[in-house]
């Protein structure tokens, strides 16, 4: 680490030189501008002006190259943060086409600019200060939360249709969980930071790890939605209303969970963690009730969801975990 001393000049401005192996390294020279983007915890980041940025580009040869293969490829140069990705062969396969075009929609920015027999190319249009690391959480919360209540909903009414949405609900978290990923390995690699003047290098590392059990807590309504779409017959009411209930109560614990984190508030982080411990018998006793239930076929069933809601639950004092630790840095 090298230090420098503060100076001033012009009786009004302070001034400090900057290490000429870094300079030189990220092209700075005499006239080029900088910007100086000051941070919450007080640092100052000095970043290059990124007017005519070289793009990043990855060139992929898929001959030969496995579906599977060539999906798990591209998602990782997304997640690298290449701007531009080129897949080239003597002849690019139909099936090669469409596993490029589905990727694409599963995740937020690139589009597909060209494509030919022997060529395709997608470019990533997103602008990162589109949707700041922040935003992109509340909007999975938000998501998430609304997979909950209609998966539910589904399971009472046993509306098939809905559950079907419910399900394909579930790419758009997927797609907000990948940017956030992308977001923050950028920010590692020394990229800059959207929205700088408001979020943390430390903060950034609090919302991605929140990000995760957001991810998880929509694959559990998705999970209730694909029983809900295969029931053949209606819930037992008494059940169903506990059911109902026990996810109130969960979904509540969660909303509160995620509140704890943007306000940085510990009480209602441990008020969450706590609750959610005391629901451990709750969950106890609706199992047991459905034990009694005629059918082996709704045992099963119900079983799945009560126990998607206990771990929905566990999410939510995960987040509140990260509420507790993000904001202990404020004490």
């Amino acid at each position: 680490m090298e230090t420098r001393k503060v100076q001033q000049t012009g009786g009004s401005t302070y001034i400090i030189s900057l290490p000429k192996q870094w300079a030189e390294k990220v092209g700075i020279k005499t006239g080029v501008r900088v910007s100086l983007q000051a941070q919450p915890d007080g640092k100052l980041l000095i970043d290059p002006i990124l007017e005519g940025r070289e793009i990043k580009t990855k060139r992929i040869d898929v001959t030969g190259c496995e579906v599977n293969a060539l999906e798990r490829d591209i998602i990782a140069a997304y997640l690298y943060g290449y701007d531009r990705i080129e897949f080239s062969s003597k002849r690019i396969l139909a099936e090669q086409k469409q596993v490029i075009r589905k990727v694409c929609y599963k995740l937020i920015g690139p589009e597909i600019i060209e494509e030919s027999s022997n060529c395709v190319v997608i470019q990533d249009l997103l602008n990162p200060n589109d949707l700041p690391i922040k935003k992109g959480v509340h909007r999975m919360f938000l998501i998430a939360g609304s997979m909950q209540k209609d998966a539910i909903r589904a399971l009472r009414t046993a509306d098939h249709d809905l559950a079907i949405d419910v399900s394909q609900r579930d790419d758009e978290v997927d797609r907000l969980s990948l940017l956030i990923f992308k977001q923050f390995r950028s920010i590692l690699c020394g990229g800059r930071m959207p929205d700088s003047a408001e979020t943390s290098i430390g903060e950034y590392h609090d919302f991605r790890m929140a990000a995760s059990p957001l991810e998880r807590i929509a694959d559990h309504a998705q999970r209730i939605a694909n029983v809900a779409s295969k029931l053949q017959q209606p819930v037992r009411e008494n059940v169903m209303e506990d059911i109902e209930a026990l996810n109130d109560t969960y979904m509540e614990l969660v909303k509160q969970a995620v509140d704890s984190l943007f306000d940085a508030n510990t009480s209602l982080a441990n008020k969450v963690i706590d609750e959610v411990d005391d629901l451990h018998a709750r969950v106890e006793k609706l199992h047991a009730s459905i034990l009694k239930l005629e059918s082996h076929e709704i045992m099963i069933s119900l079983g799945t969801v009560v126990d998607s809601l206990s771990r929905i639950g566990d999410l939510g004092s995960n987040i509140a975990e990260i509420a507790i630790n993000s904001a202990i840095i404020d004490k």
